[in-house]
């Protein structure tokens, strides 16, 4: 079964779709981005690789069947028709998750309990299990999915786990941190790369820079933690010990970062390390205590990422508003560096004093935000020594 092909979704957070769409590209696999989610077709080593190496994905899912459907009966006999002996052991625990979306079956339990009921048939007649008997589900675990949108339904099987944003590095968090996906996004719609110096100024637990040095060094962001598909008994062990053993042949562990993450909360600046630590980046980052207006630098051509407060709650936002304002005093006058700030103020630039080069709209959880991109000068172009 190790050369069968699958169809597959990445799903992603409104408004990453296109850079989930750019990784799977820049991992050669074919795609097509949709809402919310980017199609592919694969082997079980295109599934584990996605599984490795994206960063700003939320799951890698196998579609087992989609099919248009207006009664439960057609859903019944849709759902009983596919494959599920090829996926599924007779012990196997699977659970069905549902959600329905401007379509005619809008019960969401009716919808997950048909499902159930008509994988649990045809396993059944599969394995010639009598109706008596019911099924264990004792062991491995598959998670499914029934999501139906206007009236077309797709039945999903889950090979991540836990969602990728789980890399496995974070020992403690603080209050409104940033899922790890999220910060990888920030960081690759930044100018930033490698060889450029990288500051947070707000760094909380060091997600945004954690995740710039996973991507300075080349490090699949998940290599530290593992995939539910291992646990199948058709998944053989060796598709991930090889994409494993590439991932870390393709990591540059010797490629000097400078990337400095502060905060005024010295609690939080010890969290960061120890988070840091955890995935052996301690070496690549500087986490230091340190208020927003004591920001100095002498460097040039840099790049400020930042998850600034939003001032959701009541009373903060006189606070939030000064430290935008502390933001636009320190870092207005450095021409050179572009700034990238995360945010739902909308009214950011106000107080930052200054208009953003280009804003663009993320979903931060469920929260509405803009990205404030500050674009900085580009560095003179070098001439060419004459021969």
């Amino acid at each position: 079964m190790t050369e069968k092909t699958f169809n597959c979704i990445a799903t992603a957070a409104s408004g990453l779709e296109a850079l989930v769409g750019k990784e799977l590209r820049d991992l050669g696999i074919e795609c097509e981005v949709e809402n919310g989610r980017a199609r592919f077709k694969g082997t079980m080593e295109t599934i584990a690789t996605a599984n490795l190496w994206l960063r700003t994905a939320d799951r890698i899912k196998i579609v087992v069947g989609e099919f248009d459907v207006l009664t439960f009966d057609q859903l019944f006999e849709e759902v009983k028709a596919l494959p599920w002996e090829d996926f599924l052991p007779l012990d196997a625990e699977f659970p069905v998750a549902g959600k329905s979306i401007k379509s005619k079956l809008f019960s969401v339990p009716d919808c997950q309990a048909i499902t159930k009921k008509a994988i649990v048939n045809r396993l059944r007649e599969v394995y010639h299990r009598p109706a008596s008997v019911p099924l264990t589900e004792t062991g491995a675990f598959f998670q499914l999915e029934v999501a139906l949108l206007k009236d077309h339904a797709m039945i999903t099987l889950d090979t991540t786990g836990p969602s990728l944003f789980k890399r496995g590095y974070r020992l403690e968090k603080g209050g409104a941190p940033l899922k790890e996906n999220m910060a990888a996004a920030l960081v690759m719609l930044t100018n930033w790369y490698k060889d450029k110096p990288f500051v947070d100024p707000v760094c909380g637990s060091g997600t945004l820079c954690i995740e710039a040095a996973l991507i300075g060094h080349n490090i699949a962001p998940g290599f530290n933690r593992e995939f539910v598909c291992e646990t199948w008994d058709w998944f053989p062990a060796e598709v991930f010990e090889k994409v494993r053993k590439e991932a870390d042949e393709a990591a540059d562990y010797d490629v000097e970062l400078d990337i400095t993450g502060s905060d005024i909360n010295g609690r939080m600046i010890e969290i960061a390390r120890r988070n840091a630590e955890e995935i052996g980046l301690g070496d690549s980052i500087t986490f230091k205590q340190q208020a927003v207006k004591d920001f100095k630098t002498e460097k040039e051509y840099g790049v400020v990422v930042a998850n600034p407060p939003y001032g959701e709650r009541l009373g903060e936002e006189e606070s939030v508003q000064r430290l935008y304002q502390e933001m636009g005093q320190v870092f207005r006058p450095l021409k050179t560096w572009s700034k990238y700030f995360l945010t739902s103020d909308l009214t950011f630039e106000t107080h930052y004093g200054e208009k953003a080069t280009k804003k663009r709209k993320l979903y931060n959880g469920a929260i509405r935000t803009d990205l404030f991109q500050y674009w900085g000068q580009r560095p003179p172009r070098k001439k060419e020594s004459a021969e």
